[in-house]
């Protein structure tokens, strides 16, 4: 998948400069989700950047975590729902790319507020159902920090979603390990999240988000799934700041922006692939 790496780079230098820009924002979690947004917006999901916010005839994606909200407005500026000269604007005075995703600036791409974490799952539930209502045949994808698995909200969810057969959800869990305390196995231990998501009646798959190949697969399989009965649960194991070697793996970089200094060094190891915004 050359061309869509080739994006995820571009994708990676646009999170970082932004977040610089505006020495404020997350860059962390947006990186290691670059991968998977980028599979999604240019290979899976039926979608159209003319943007219609109620959806009709094409999937839905909701992004729970908004704390990534770098990652994902760099994904829908590059795809076409609104000029990538926008993007530096990130964080801004006025700037309709908040910190957190909301829907009152009227940005292209954006469904819901988020950022309280723990919703997404069941604004997801929602739309999925509305689809149902309407004989709409196309899908729900939602996104989901594992830190934000603490949210009991999930969990309702969850239960809510199997009993009444929810079978055209697709929810990835951004399984890294980290969140803004520290590891997540010290912060609460999520455990065998796999048993845990099958206990609650979904089908669980697992794959390497920061594997192209492997996220386009993991993705298509989790279509294949769907129309059976049960809401999809895709647990993906990325690495926090992928693809900064200072940045990745550790909670330190969750919520932090990088110096001059190190947005150089940043850069330095992210190829310019569709020109810089």
């Amino acid at each position: 998948m050359p061309e869509l790496k080739a994006i995820a780079s571009q994708i990676r230098r646009d999170i970082v400069r932004m977040v610089h820009g505006a020495n404020s924002g997350h860059p962390g979690g947006s990186l290691g989700c670059a991968d998977f947004l980028t599979a999604l917006y240019f290979k899976i999901l039926k979608h159209d950047p003319a943007f219609h916010m109620d959806a009709r005839d094409e999937d839905v994606f909701v992004l729970s975590n908004g704390h990534i909200s770098p990652v994902f407005y760099s994904v829908l500026a590059r795809s076409g729902y609104f000029d990538i000269k926008e993007l530096a604007t990130f964080r801004k005075i006025n700037s309709r790319l908040q910190g957190h995703p909301a829907t009152h600036e009227h940005l292209p791409g954006i469904r819901i507020a988020s950022g309280s974490l723990g919703q997404g799952m069941s604004v997801a539930i929602g739309a999925a159902l509305t689809k149902k209502l309407n004989n709409d045949s196309n899908l729900v994808f939602s996104l989901h920090g594992d830190g934000e698995l603490d949210e009991g909200q999930i969990w309702e969810a969850a239960m809510f979603a199997a009993h009444h057969k929810v079978d055209n959800l697709i929810s990835t869990i951004d399984w890294n390990g980290q969140q803004i305390d520290g590891p997540t196995s010290k912060v609460m231990n999520l455990g065998n999240l796999r048993a845990k998501f099958d206990a609650f009646g979904w089908t669980t798959l697992e794959m390497n988000g920061n594997d192209m190949d492997e996220v386009v697969a993991g993705l298509e399989k989790a279509k294949s799934l769907t129309g059976q009965g049960k809401p999809i649960c895709i647990l993906m194991h990325t690495a926090m700041g992928k693809g900064v070697d200072f940045m990745e793996g550790t909670h330190e970089w969750h919520g932090i922006a990088p110096n001059d200094e190190q947005l150089a060094k940043a850069l330095a190891q992210l190829p310019e692939t569709l020109g810089d915004y």
